[in-house]
Formats: structure tokens, C-alpha cells, sequence
């Protein structure tokens, strides 16, 4: 009953005007920024994040709508998957490989019901699971100690590597940049000024904004004026403006067990959709690839992996909310704004500021239903808004990063640290390294450092504290068994990757 009536609190906030208004202009943006080739939710999210703090938004309904954005991302990614082969992020990768194939014999607006359909599943499981799960989360996390967080860190950074990319090694290495990156600043301990090379602008560190912006919005730039300016397939012709009724639900089964498996690999840290859209394709295919039908325009191989896409999303909102610890690339970007409006992620929090969790779950039932209904009718609409050319787009996403930026901090330095991270990011990017584990380490490594300087201090200067905890080495035994579990899924993902 608790859980019950927090979640009827949470209605009233969440059904506010302005609430409301933004939750549906979160799942509308967020459905465009997925549908453009290239964008994806974490750099959907980091765009407008500016604009949250432009319009001055209480921390409740910024969250929902960044939320709502997250959400809307993760339905439009499936758009330019289906129909130009081109995944936005990498989890919509699996949807390519049946999807683009429908796409091809006049079926796309078949593919794209049964997407809006599976997505609304998935994401619909998560936020039950969020209802349900999360609280219970929440009360277990009150007795981890310093000790216990340091693992549960470890255990982040060392999933995040593990799924994040096709070589584990090198997202492990972008996670020990993003662990450089973090110590900038003054010590936490002695206020010694640490590779600020003397500039007073360092004393902080760099701001997780302006560098998440750099390293997604900017380095997609460069990336594209690069090397992507002249490439690209053309758009698909849609045979039907809308699906028959009957066609959207084929698949519905496939669309429950991919939500049931992402919803499992989303609460996982450091997990994410990545890893729920593998598996949900991955065991789908085995259970009913009967006559070698998937990966040549088999509607289960596009309703499974946009089910656990979309479940693994809703279930990274757990770890973020009640942890501290995202669970995807996304979140990680979410964490960086709520660490922006002093909000402090944690198992307190549903204590503290009940009304903006249970406000955000709350909006998260609503932007389920308006994606579903924005999503079936406006496929054609969607897909026309891919035929305007990426000349146009860039510059547009240009103006939003620089003005964004400076409208947080008045500080043209911050332009000069956005455009810096950007050249970091394309740089890793042309060696395909991964950029969230480099968010992760930029926004975790003080938390991370702060735990073990006071497990430290309590057992005065012990390592060993960091194994003597029960609940320490149970997440010690999970990582080792995750880090092998997700080497073998990065060996296997080289599979799909060339059959696309």
C-alpha cells in the first residue's frame, strides 16, 4: 500500500500543466532527436539538457523531462534503423538486422508498428519493475558502507567495459581516461591543485556538462564533416502511411520475453541497453530461428531487441535512482544534472524527495502511452523529417551545443573545454573506443576516490577493509562473473555485427 499511494502522490505532481506539457514535448523531441541517424539518447539528452537550465525548471520536472526525452530517444532510434539501416546508438544495431531488410520490400511501416509496439512493452515492464523494485533497492542500499560502494564502483567501470563496445580492452581503457579526467581539480583531502596547470578555471574540475556535450554533440560534428558529409543511403519509401491493427502485435510474444531479459540486464551497472538489446536478439533467435528466418526481415528479430532496448532503459533508471551508479550511457548524463541541482542519487533519496521520484515514475506511465499514440500515427511524418539533409542538421545542433553551454556558465572558457573534449572524442571514435566509459569514470571518479579515502580512514590505511564486508566480495564474485559473461558477449557480437 505504500508503494501504492507514493505512486498516487506521484500522479498529482506528474499531471501538473506544466508537468504534463513537458513530458509531452519530452516524448515528441526525444522521438525526433532518435529518428536522426547519428544522435541516439545520450547525445539527445546532453543537447537539451541546456535548455533545462535555461528555462529555469524545478529539479522534479527537469528530470521528467529529460526522463521523457530518455524514453521518446530510445522509440525513435528504431526510425532510421528501419529505414536508412543506419542505427542511432549502438543497441538499435540489432534492430537493423531485421528491420532495414522489411524496410527493403515495402514492409517499413509493418516494422515500424511492431517497433512502437515492442518499445511500449518494454518500456512499460521497466517502469513497473521501477515501481516495484526500486524502493526495495533503496532500503537494502542503507547498509552498504564505504567499502561497499567502492565495490559496487569497481563492479561499474568493470561492466561498463565489458559491453559497451566490441573490444572490451579499449572501453576499459577509455574508463581509466574518464578516471584521469576526474582527478582534476583539488585534492578532496589536502585542496592541493592537481593538473590544473595552473589555470584557477581547473579548481573544480571540468564541468560534466560541458564535457558530455564535447564528447558527444561535438565530436558527432567533427565526425560527420569528416568523414560522413557525402555517405549515407537514401531514404526508404514507406509502401503505407499507417499498419493494419493485426500486423502491429505480431511478435508480441517475442516482445515479452526481450522485455523480461532487458528489464534484468538494465539494472545491472553499467549494463544498459547494449547489453539488453544483444540478449533479448540473442535468445530470441535460438528459441524460435527454426528456419533461418532471422536476420532477413523476421518480425520477432525486430520486436525482441526494441523490447529489451527499451526495458534495460527503464530498468537503468534503478541503479541511478537508488545507487548513485548509472546504468547506462544515458543515466550517466542524467546523473551529471542531478548532481548540477545539488540532488544527491542514494538510497535516501526516495526518502528525502519522495515527490520528485515518485513524480518522475509517475510521468513515466504517461510518456509510455503518449509515445505509443504519437508513435503509430506519425510514422510518415517521421520519416519524411530523415529526407532533410545533414548540411542543414549540423549546424543546427552547432548553435544549440555553444549556446547551451554558455547559457549555464557565462564563461568562454567552457566553450574552449567543449570544443577540447570534442577533438578527444573523435579521436577516440576513429579508434571505435567507446565514449561512456570515459562519462562514467569523468563522473564517478570523485565518488569513487571520496569511498576509498574513507574506507581508508577507518581502518587506518587497511586494504584489506575493502574485503571484509559480505556484502563487498558478493559484488566482487558478481563483477568477475559479468567481466566473463560480457567477454564472451563481445566475441559473439562481432557475429551480427558483420550480417548486418
Amino acid at each position: 500500500m505504500d508503494i501504492l499511494n507514493s505512486l498516487i502522490g506521484g500522479i498529482a505532481v506528474a499531471v501538473t500543466p506544466l508537468n504534463l506539457a513537458l513530458a509531452v514535448f519530452g516524448c515528441f523531441a526525444g522521438t525526433l532527436i532518435g529518428a536522426l541517424p547519428g544522435l541516439g539518447p545520450v547525445n539527445g539528452v546532453a543537447i537539451l539538457i541546456p535548455v533545462a537550465f535555461a528555462m529555469k525548471l524545478e529539479p522534479s520536472s527537469a528530470l521528467i523531462m529529460l526522463s521523457c526525452i530518455y524514453y521518446g530517444c530510445m522509440y525513435g532510434g528504431r526510425i532510421s534503423s528501419i529505414m536508412l539501416n543506419i542505427p542511432g546508438d549502438e543497441p538499435a544495431i540489432m534492430t537493423t538486422l531485421d528491420g532495414y531488410p522489411m524496410a527493403r520490400r515495402g514492409q517499413a511501416a509493418k516494422a515500424l508498428g511492431i517497433s512502437a509496439v515492442a518499445s511500449f512493452v518494454g518500456a512499460t515492464v521497466a517502469t513497473l519493475g521501477l515501481t516495484f523494485f526500486a524502493p526495495l533497492l533503496a532500503k537494502a542500499a542503507i547498509h552498504f558502507g564505504p567499502a561497499d560502494y567502492f565495490a559496487l564502483y569497481v563492479m561499474a567501470f568493470a561492466t561498463i567495459g565489458g559491453v559497451t563496445g566490441v573490444n572490451p580492452f579499449k572501453t576499459l581503457l577509455a574508463a581509466m581516461i574518464g578516471l584521469l579526467l576526474a582527478s582534476v581539480g583539488l585534492d578532496p583531502g589536502t585542496g592541493t591543485a592537481r593538473f590544473t596547470f595552473g589555470s584557477f578555471h581547473l579548481y573544480d574540475g571540468f564541468d560534466p556538462i560541458v564535457a558530455i556535450v564535447g564528447l558527444f554533440a561535438v565530436s558527432e560534428i567533427i565526425m560527420y564533416f569528416e568523414s560522413h558529409a557525402l555517405s549515407g543511403a537514401g531514404p526508404v519509401k514507406l509502401g503505407r502511411t499507417l499498419p493494419r491493427l493485426r500486423e502491429v502485435f505480431e511478435g508480441f510474444g517475442a516482445s515479452i520475453r526481450g522485455a523480461l531479459i532487458g528489464f534484468v540486464c538494465g539494472v545491472l551497472p553499467g549494463a544498459g541497453a547494449s547489453l539488453g538489446a544483444f540478449v533479448s536478439y540473442s535468445t530470441e533467435k535460438q528459441l524460435n530461428d527454426k528456419n533461418g528466418t532471422f536476420g532477413t526481415g523476421d518480425p520477432r528479430g525486430i520486436a525482441a531487441p526494441e523490447a529489451g532496448n527499451n526495458a534495460a532503459s527503464g530498468g537503468a533508471l534503478i541503479p541511478m535512482l537508488t545507487l548513485g551508479v548509472p546504468g547506462s550511457g544515458t543515466t550517466a548524463v542524467m546523473l551529471a544534472l542531478l548532481v548540477s541541482l545539488n540532488i544527491q542519487p542514494g538510497p535516501l533519496l526516495f526518502e528525502r524527495q519522495p515527490d520528485l521520484v515518485w513524480g518522475l515514475i509517475a510521468a513515466l506511465y504517461l510518456a509510455n502511452v503518449v509515445l505509443l499514440l504519437l508513435n503509430i500515427p506519425m510514422v510518415g511524418i517521421f520519416t519524411r523529417l530523415l529526407s532533410l539533409p545533414q548540411w542543414f542538421l549540423m549546424p543546427v545542433v552547432v548553435m544549440v551545443s555553444f549556446i547551451g553551454i554558455y547559457s549555464i556558465s557565462h564563461s568562454s572558457f567552457d566553450l574552449f573545454v567543449m570544443i577540447g573534449f570534442g577533438l578527444l572524442g573523435s579521436a577516440l571514435r576513429k579508434f571505435d573506443i567507446s565514449l561512456v566509459p570515459v562519462v562514467l569514470g569523468l563522473l564517478l571518479g570523485a565518488d569513487m576516490e571520496n569511498n576509498l579515502r574513507r574506507a581508508l580512514s577507518i581502518s587506518g590505511g587497511d586494504f584489506n577493509i575493502l574485503l571484509q564486508s559480505p556484502i563487498a566480495l558478493a559484488i566482487y564474485a558478481f563483477t568477475a562473473l559479468m567481466l566473463a559473461f560480457s567477454f564472451g558477449i563481445a566475441m559473439r557480437r562481432r557475429g551480427p555485427r558483420s550480417a548486418k
